[in-house]
């Protein structure tokens, strides 16, 4: 079964669940291509299961506002799959938390945080900050699965199918955020690019504070050796996220048209999406598994269809 390769559109909700007590060894440092990845990653994801409540909530009171029959749909697809990524990090977290002493409490904090947002925030606010965060788990999408194979090729499977399935999603629904900003109020462009600015000070505060635990708890500051490698991982990878939003705060901006989007596809987004649909179990993705993908994406990455835009 092949599907349409633009994977920026075409929203399916697809209902995954991962067990975590199947992790090897229950390592939460689960990459063994690059250790410092899982342990950003993780950090970055501690708050984000009570942002995705957050965006359901924000999406649902937007979309009964809405006048555009698609963007009802699309929004709602949005909903939908949100919803699965919340319970699903909601339970990465408590996996963490095995490890990690304060995760459970950056986990409550973050649950008190969205839920405070939803009282003291205007809902135009409300609806600029989900596009805002939206903006940056789009970018971080494309970014780590360009980058699959130094990042997680060799990686737990469980963790690794989250991760790819979780990317895939956010670049597949990546411009839906926006265009329901834009629907509700396209005129605000501060508004909206205030809002991206908070956004990424919620996502830099809170894979900050978690990323420095993660490593000390692994050992990282006890050898100078291994403070450097945490470093030389987390300041670049931050400084690229950063650099690769700026584009979003031009007034022209849309997210098919950022230059990590424009003119093509990434093929391990439109191969995992095949894949899913012709065998479905992916919620594990051993390395049988995965090279089945990467021969897919290879052939994707060499088809002519897969560059241009929709």
């Amino acid at each position: 079964m092949t599907q349409k390769l633009d994977f920026m559109g075409d929203i399916e909700v697809r209902p995954m669940r991962f067990d975590y007590d199947q992790v090897e060894d229950e390592n939460p440092v689960w990459s063994r291509s690059c250790p410092e990845f899982s342990i950003y990653i993780n950090a970055l994801a501690v708050h984000s299961p009570y942002f995705e409540r957050f965006l359901v909530a924000v999406c649902r009171k937007g979309r009964e506002r809405l006048e555009s029959p698609d963007l009802v749909k699309d929004v709602s697809a949005l909903i939908g799959q949100e919803a699965h990524h919340a319970h699903n990090f909601i339970g990465m977290n408590r996996f963490l938390a095995r490890r990690y002493p304060k995760v459970a409490g950056f986990d409550a904090a973050a649950r008190a945080y969205f839920e405070s947002a939803l009282k003291r925030y205007s809902f135009k606010k409300q609806v600029g900050f989900v596009a805002g965060y939206e903006t940056f788990t789009y970018l971080a999408g494309m970014i780590v699965l360009d980058e699959y194979r130094e990042l997680m090729e060799d990686a737990d499977p469980v963790v690794r199918a989250l991760w790819v399935w979780h990317q895939v999603e956010e670049v597949e629904h990546a411009s839906v955020a926006f265009d329901l900003y834009k629907a509700l109020y396209g005129s605000a462009e501060w508004n909206r690019k205030w809002m991206l600015v908070v956004a990424f000070s919620v996502i830099a505060r809170e894979t900050v504070k978690g990323y420095l635990h993660m490593c000390k708890v692994e050992g990282y500051f006890r050898h100078p050796r291994r403070t450097w490698r945490a470093i030389r991982f987390f300041v670049p990878m931050s400084l690229r996220l950063i650099r690769s939003a700026l584009p979003a705060l031009s007034a022209n901006y849309h997210p098919r048209s950022h230059p990590l989007r424009h003119a093509r596809r990434n093929p391990i987004a439109v191969a995992w999406r095949e894949f899913y649909a012709s065998r479905g179990d992916a919620a594990s993705l051993d390395d049988q598994k995965m090279d089945e993908i990467m021969r897919l994406a290879t052939r994707v990455g060499s088809a002519p269809e897969a560059v241009g835009m929709r």
